[in-house]
């Protein structure tokens, strides 16, 4: 049945299912700011966490965050979104705590297998630095169940033991949104107040609430090269390997993370509206489409939570 659905009549219920969403959100935020004595926001100036932060204003008032944002710098991030980082948390007056890989290597806490070795998976070790250092007791992330099988298994409120490890079957019931938040000392929880959010609903909210984003999340001309069903950016950092013909594409990146393990898509979607419209065609996710570094299995998602991952 090819019935046509007036546009008019469906912007309501997109409207109510975002505000459900951003509702359950703001409650999850506040029950932080209630239940926790040290909690932080996860913040890298992505479009996860810019929606996140953009909830955390509704449910606060802006330029009232109770608690800090925390960014942990590979120190090989793409400079737009690290810019654009600064920029959103001055402009809010909040207070951004940036701890970097780079330190965890000088400590030798990090040692990298080889040079060109994608520091993304060290974030860890430089995340539990930073939550002893500030006796964090909760850390607030964008992570959300669509993007990857891992994830999926995540409760809301998801309990890390002593070492920071996140163990699947120690996981604690959320029945009714009843949180059990109880911790002992030495351990802390990551609380994801977008789990329930898909890739399709940031973007209907980033249109709807008029989000600025770091410009990489629209179209752009780059120099890119093709490798294992890939678009690869040519950069300083990953340059084209012999053999391999430099092309230059119109892209975006659905999901952004280390410049050495972040790949964009080919696409002419230049506003949050167009890019509503390319997601509703898109039949995988962010990560499987665009991550170098979710392709093996020594690098799974789930391998790197139980070590202390986001």
């Amino acid at each position: 049945m090819n019935a046509r659905i007036e546009p008019h009549l469906l912007e309501p219920l997109s409207n109510a299912h975002l505000d459900a969403l951003e509702e359950e959100t703001i409650f999850i935020l506040r029950e932080v700011a209630a239940v926790f004595e040290r909690p932080t926001l996860l913040f890298s100036g992505g479009k996860d966490s810019l929606v996140m932060l953009k909830c955390a204003e509704k449910a606060f008032g802006a330029g009232r965050l109770p608690y800090p944002l925390l960014m942990i710098d590979t120190g090989h991030n793409f400079s737009e979104v690290t810019d654009f980082r600064d920029h959103r948390a001055k402009e809010l007056g909040a207070e951004l705590v940036v701890r970097s890989v780079e330190d965890s290597m000088r400590r030798g806490t990090v040692r990298l297998a080889h040079p060109g070795e994608s520091r993304n998976v060290h974030q860890s070790v430089t995340l539990l630095e930073a939550i002893e250092e500030f006796r964090f007791d909760a850390l607030i992330g964008g992570a959300r169940r669509d993007e990857e099988k891992a994830r999926a298994k995540e409760r809301i409120f998801s309990h890390r033991d002593s070492f920071g490890q996140w163990q699947p079957k120690d996981q604690r019931p959320e029945l009714w949104t009843l949180f059990n938040t109880r911790l002992q000392p030495g351990e802390h929880f990551r609380v994801f107040p977008i789990s329930n959010w898909t890739e399709l609903d940031v973007w209907q909210y980033i249109a709807r609430e008029k989000i600025e984003l770091p410009s990489i999340y629209y179209t752009h001309p780059r120099q890119v090269v093709e490798r294992k069903g890939l678009l690869v950016p040519v950069t300083e950092l990953t340059p084209a390997r012999a053999g391999e013909v430099v092309v230059t594409r119109d892209v975006r990146f659905r999901t952004v993370g280390d410049i050495t393990c972040t790949c964009p898509v080919e696409s002419l979607a230049a506003n949050a509206d167009e890019v509503v419209l390319e997601t509703l065609s898109v039949d995988v996710s962010e990560r499987g489409a665009t991550r170098m570094d979710d392709k093996t299995s020594e690098a799974s998602m789930e391998k790197r939570k139980k070590d202390g991952y986001f």
